[in-house]
């Protein structure tokens, strides 16, 4: 859907009926009304190193107000201080509509291409935008603010309030929104709004907030700014050490999120080398499978898709270790068909996912196919051990190879956690992210969580010259990619009940059999016929998972210490408040990723570093419960209620 008619050369609203920004021109308007009224240069100017300031905004629109505030940052903010900008979309514009309009600004053309460059699939979720090496963050809440504001957790400095005009989109300027801003706002909290309209003055006088009249721009009289009384806490010195064990996908997306934020991060792995068990496979497939309702399951593979893809932008060389050559997900039976037929009824953007016709689906992946289905045209894969050596290459992550983490262990004297093999500490911080798969289980702290392992086994065949005209990763419940260093990557089984490590003929007999049930005539082209299970090379590794198949992404809870609180009663008939809780202070888990870590580790990674940093979180809060590590002790003791308690 068009959502612009451009007159005179600016953007007009048809869904509205009004100018995105003053003719006269949009970006001093935003420079006076935003910047100006909220004192930005000169607050950001003193801020103290290393401090964080959060921009919350009711409208991102053309995303002039975000890069207009950036381009400040750049200017003004101390080297090492972060900014986080949360906005809020109901109708995000398509990339083409997105493009056209930041053309008008070539003096922001610096930002708006790096944006540009990270601005796909604007569709309904919540999406996590990174620039200037982790110094700008941009999370964009892309929905019904009504229903996206209630479920941000932030501690919002300053508030733009640039939603169409009040007489224009009255559902947005309600007494809900100045309820819900007063709850998230720091002491000291600024706001300014272009608006001088009577109820939103009343609105915001009667959540707390002073509120002066003062001129606006250019032809329009007055507008709104003010403030909410009392006075920020100074920054205090922090003790950033942190130590991250596992050397996988969620070890090295954990330490580089908490490495961006300038902690200094002891990555601990038990073999040699990084990516050594189930984030060893040479290649993984990029892609969210999802559903027509907006369960967790599905919001969570579609915003850490989104991540992942923006994450491999910046790390890894498209075409060497990764490519977004794109991916069909093929309807193979009658059951699929009718899942994506019912996924189809939702409308998607063209660069997320379309649906095609067999036809198309053979012409994109170059053989023909038995079936069509969903074409995702910005997936792909990934070589995992790239990917993990790519997360753990920053200067703030020491890794330290070789060395099995057995036993946590308190320090008391001053709250931090040592880390210890059999007789060695090996490393001690304030904070722990344990991301060890199966063997977080280990430690006594996690003894009690039920992650279960996964055994699957790939295939891996030699490329032929019939097999390089393969275009697109193919899958069904199995896949098969585009050749990688001389080999395509085939798989991968499933079967929770085995844990041998070893590879087996049977599973590459089955994994051959997906094959030419995806494409006969690429099996043929890759000499199928002539395969010999018994002789093939293959890898085979235990994926770690969950009994409700979500992550585990979090803060602990000291499972002794709650089940004695609910045996004495402690825990029964009332909702705790979380700091009543009997946390383990700097101990995170993020961990049972199954077959998905691809797209959902490095978003639980973010997630962890943003709760640690206390900074607006990635995940609307109702996906965080489903996450919570704690869910299943506290469900088995009745204690539904306290489930997510940490972000409530």
């Amino acid at each position: 859907m068009e959502l612009l008619d451009w007159r005179d050369g600016q953007p007009y609203s048809r869904l509205y009926g009004d100018v995105y920004f003053s003719r006269t021109s949009g970006i001093e308007e935003t420079r006076h009304v935003f910047l100006q009224q909220n004192r930005l240069d000169a607050r950001w100017r003193n801020l103290t190193p290393g401090s964080l300031f959060t921009i919350a905004e009711t409208g991102f629109g053309t995303g002039l107000n975000f890069l207009s505030a950036w381009q400040l940052w750049r200017e003004t903010a101390p080297e090492n201080a972060r900014l986080h900008f949360v906005s809020m979309e109901k109708y995000p514009l398509s990339p083409v509509e997105f493009a056209q309009a930041l053309a008008l600004w070539p003096e922001l053309a610096t930002c708006s291409a790096t944006l540009l460059d990270q601005y796909r699939a604007p569709c309904p979720g919540w999406r996590r935008l990174t620039f200037d090496g982790g110094r700008v963050t941009l999370t964009l809440l892309l929905g019904d603010a009504r229903v996206t504001l209630p479920q941000l957790h932030a501690k919002v400095d300053v508030w733009f309030l640039d939603g169409f005009a009040p007489a224009k989109n009255p559902e947005m300027w309600q007494p809900d929104l100045f309820q819900i801003m007063a709850r998230l706002s720091v002491p000291g909290a600024t706001f300014a709004t272009f608006t001088a309209a009577g109820p939103v003055r009343r609105g915001l006088e009667a959540v707390g907030f002073r509120v002066e009249k003062v001129p606006g721009f250019g032809s329009k009289r007055d507008m709104l700014r003010g403030e909410l009384p009392g006075n920020a806490k100074p920054a205090t010195h922090r003790d950033r050490r942190a130590v991250v064990i596992g050397g996988g996908i969620a070890g090295t997306s954990s330490a580089y999120s908490l490495a961006q934020r300038g902690w200094q991060v002891t990555l601990i792995e038990r073999h040699p080398t990084l990516a050594t068990e189930a984030s060893g496979n040479p290649q993984g497939v990029l892609y969210a499978r999802l559903t027509k309702n907006d369960i967790p399951l599905s919001q969570l593979a579609l915003a850490g898709y989104l991540y992942t893809l923006r994450l491999l932008h910046g790390l890894l060389k498209r075409g060497k270790d990764w490519d977004d050559c794109g991916l069909l997900q093929l309807a193979f039976d009658a059951r699929e068909q009718q899942r994506q037929a019912d996924l189809l009824t939702r409308e998607w953007p063209d660069d997320l996912l379309r649906g095609v016709d067999s036809a198309e689906a053979g012409r994109l992946a170059g053989f023909p196919l038995p079936a069509g289905g969903l074409h995702f045209p910005g997936g792909g894969w990934v070589s995992p051990p790239a990917l993990c050596q790519a997360l753990a290459d920053h200067s703030n992550i020491r890794l330290q190879t070789s060395t099995s983490a057995l036993r946590l262990v308190r320090n008391h004297t001053d709250a931090s956690w040592q880390v210890w093999n059999a007789d060695v500490c090996l490393a001690e911080a304030p904070l722990v992210v344990i991301a060890a798969a199966n063997e977080a289980r280990c430690f006594t702290q996690t003894e009690h969580l039920p992650l279960e392992p996964v055994r699957g086994q790939i295939t891996q065949l030699p490329a032929t010259a019939g097999s390089a005209k393969l275009a697109k990763v193919i899958c069904t419940d199995g896949y098969i990619a585009p050749a990688y260093r001389g080999e395509h990557c085939l798989g991968a089984t499933f079967t929770p009940s085995d844990v041998r490590p070893d590879v087996s003929a049977a599973d590459h007999r089955h994994n051959l059999a997906t094959l030419h049930a995806l494409s006969p005539a690429l099996f043929e082209a890759l000499q199928g016929d002539t395969l010999s299970a018994e002789t093939l090379a293959g890898r085979a590794a235990l994926r770690c998972t969950s009994p409700d198949y979500l992550p585990l992404a979090g803060a602990l809870l000291d499972a002794a210490s709650v089940n004695a609180a609910y045996v004495s009663g402690e825990l029964r008939g009332h909702k705790a408040p979380p700091a009543q809780l009997p946390w383990l202070d700097g101990l995170y888990i993020n961990a049972g990723h199954g077959s998905k870590g691809l797209i959902t580790a490095p978003l639980c990674a973010e997630l962890i570093a943003s709760l640690v940093e206390g900074e607006s979180l990635p995940l609307p809060m109702a996906i965080l419960k489903a996450l919570d590590p704690n869910r299943f002790l506290l469900r088995k003791l009745g204690l539904k209620r306290l489930v997510g308690a940490v972000i409530s």
